[in-house]
């Protein structure tokens, strides 16, 4: 709509017709040889933009700290909870297995039918039609229904939910905190309720060899909060002491009491790429060799991407700009 078209007394919240031809996301990468494919990918470009603006926008900042929450933010959030409220009224099933609670299935199967519902709430009437394109993202990123498992592929595909609510212009560049803060660590609080109320599996999980059995987002965001900390240093998150007085104010020590409580022994054997990473000297370097595994652990690996889907808003299609 050009200026001059505009009623008057309204400003740019007036949103342009979207040109755009929303697809339901599917699989692209069937053999090791499409990771090619997928490196040289909009989505894989967009993607990890998305998670490099977020880090630089986190930079020192606590989780206690004040910043703006938009209307979207708090639908976000309201969609979380909802979720949340979904597990209390399924509750586990009694089975011979310990693992795998069957009853993740049936909370799977609510989410399943109403998640272009609940992501119709998210965003505006004249973008409805990107909803079904959306939901796709949401509805991976909570697990697997048929292993009852959840990995850092899952945690990719809220990820990339929340960077086509970016694409679409739901959420904006002011929101970045809030998306960090408010709304991601909302979706690993619910995460967290999953993982111990369905006693779920992790996904392609490298054992002790891996950072943590579900998560890397909040370590890579959670690092960069703690940057220039005046007082906390990488060496101090295996002390839990230290843990448990700031846990509330930083994502990484957050998960660090997360594996704490969720494994026993001593923590250099169950969590050692931690206790390594407790050893290196400032948090930005940290921050740096964290976004490093990320890439090559996570997003460089067949068995993590190969589940990944492409639509119009991650395609791909290879980098134009």
């Amino acid at each position: 709509m050009a200026e001059s078209e505009r009623p008057a007394g309204t400003s740019e919240e007036v949103a342009p017709p979207v040109q755009q031809c929303f697809m339901i996301p599917k699989k692209e990468i069937n053999v090791v040889s499409d990771m090619a494919k997928w490196k040289r990918s909009q989505a894989y470009a967009d993607y990890m933009g998305f998670i490099l603006t977020l880090n630089e926008g986190v930079r020192g900042k606590k989780l206690t700290c004040e910043y703006k929450v938009s209307e979207p933010i708090e639908k976000l959030v309201a969609l979380l909870n909802t979720l949340d409220r979904w597990i209390d009224e399924t509750p586990p099933v009694d089975q011979p297995s310990r693992f795998g609670n069957k009853a993740f299935r049936t909370w799977y199967a609510k989410l399943d039918q109403e998640a272009e519902k609940l992501v119709a709430t998210v965003i505006p009437k004249h973008l409805a039609d990107a909803a079904p394109e959306v939901a796709v993202y949401l509805k991976e990123s909570v697990g697997n229904s048929t292993r009852i498992d959840y990995g850092t592929g899952h945690e990719a595909a809220f990820a990339a939910f929340l960077c086509c609510l970016c694409k679409i212009g739901v959420l904006r560049v002011d929101d970045q905190m809030a998306i960090v803060f408010k709304v991601f660590n909302r979706y690993l609080e619910v995460m967290r309720k999953l993982q111990k109320t369905y006693r779920m599996e992790p996904a392609g999980s490298q054992g002790v060899w891996g950072l943590d059995d579900f998560q890397f987002l909040p370590f890579i965001w959670g690092s960069s909060q703690l940057i220039d900390h005046p007082s906390l240093e990488p060496r101090h998150f295996v002390d839990e002491k230290v843990v448990n007085e700031n846990h509330k104010d930083f994502m990484f020590l957050e998960c660090i009491l997360f594996i704490t409580e969720m494994k026993t022994g001593p923590f250099a054997e169950h969590s050692n790429q931690l206790w390594n990473i407790s050893a290196v000297p400032s948090w930005s370097k940290v921050n740096q060799g964290l976004i490093r595994m990320y890439k090559a652990e996570c997003l460089e690996k067949f068995p993590v991407i190969q589940h990944f889907k492409f639509g119009s808003l991650l395609p791909i299609q290879p980098v134009t700009s």
